[in-house]
């Protein structure tokens, strides 16, 4: 019996499955009901929430969380041979989790969840952890579909969310989060939490979408990040070339020194330039 539930321990299912973690697939499984419970209180009181959950493996955290209280998780797993370990937990607690099979980027949430808020809470596969954020960051409408974010990211991840101008940290990833939501690190992670221990520490991050962040062409910001930090040592004179054909005399109207380089730049700097860049559609990756 774990300190959880009346389920077995989660290295004895992972040894009835026989499940091993895969490094393709990001996966590093974390034994701890005591951590996972402490990730699933970050978020706060559970009860009749809807909770998102992706790449809950064996089911840690997905235990955690319906033994905190949640009126229901949608976990969304990739690797099938965690189906079976999932569906135990979805039999202990009946009508309460839904299993989805797949691809967490390629599958649209918000439609399963009839319109009702929900909170997303996650042990990020590491390999597509930023681009799940991006994901969620960069979605519309907004406000998002999700009223918070509780999330486990490699310790150098979390740290570019909430980079602070002209540090190594700071780039594309601390814009569109900064812009779009407040909060920040919680609490570290040791590798030795893990199965199998990674090489880097982890960090739990708590992110809340602000309900009117400032107005700004999404797509445009997303350009002119891309522009500027892909040649971050390069003045912003001529990393914007590649946008408009005088980036200095828009510099000089928004007085901005055309000496300066991007990592220099505030959030609130970004999204001046960015107002004023012509728009067009683009499809850019942090």
């Amino acid at each position: 019996m774990s300190a959880i539930d009346d389920l077995p321990p989660l290295r004895d299912i992972v040894a009835r499955f026989d499940l091993s973690a895969r490094k393709a697939l990001g996966q590093n499984f974390l034994f701890d009901l005591n951590l996972t419970s402490r990730i699933a209180r970050a978020a706060g009181p559970l009860d009749g929430i809807t909770i998102v959950e992706i790449g809950p493996g064996p089911g840690g955290l997905t235990r955690a969380l319906l033994a905190a209280g949640a009126e229901r998780v949608i976990a969304v797993e990739r690797d099938q041979r965690c189906l079976p370990a999932l569906e135990m937990i979805a039999s202990r607690y009946p009508g309460r989790l839904d299993v989805i099979h797949g691809d967490a980027l390629q599958i649209d949430l918000a439609p399963r969840l009839a319109g009702s808020p929900a909170r997303i809470i996650a042990n990020l596969p590491y390999n597509i952890a930023s681009a799940l954020l991006v994901s969620w960051l960069t979605v519309e409408p907004w406000p998002p579909w999700f009223s918070s974010l509780t999330l486990m990211f490699q310790r150098e991840v979390a740290d570019r969310l909430y980079a602070a101008p002209g540090t190594s940290d700071y780039g594309r990833l601390s814009i569109l989060t900064q812009w779009r939501c407040t909060g920040g690190r919680l609490f570290d992670v040791a590798p030795t939490a893990f199965v199998p221990p990674p090489k880097v520490t982890s960090s739990v991050v708590h992110l809340v979408p602000r309900p009117n962040p400032e107005d700004c062409d999404r797509r445009s910001l997303e350009r002119l990040t891309q522009a500027t930090f892909s040649q971050r040592r390069k003045m912003l004179r001529s990393s914007l070339r590649q946008l408009i054909e005088t980036p200095e005399n828009l510099l000089a109207e928004l007085e901005i020194d055309p000496t300066r380089r991007a990592e220099t730049l505030t959030v609130a700097d970004f999204i001046r330039l960015a107002n004023r860049l012509p728009r067009q559609p683009a499809t850019l990756a942090l």
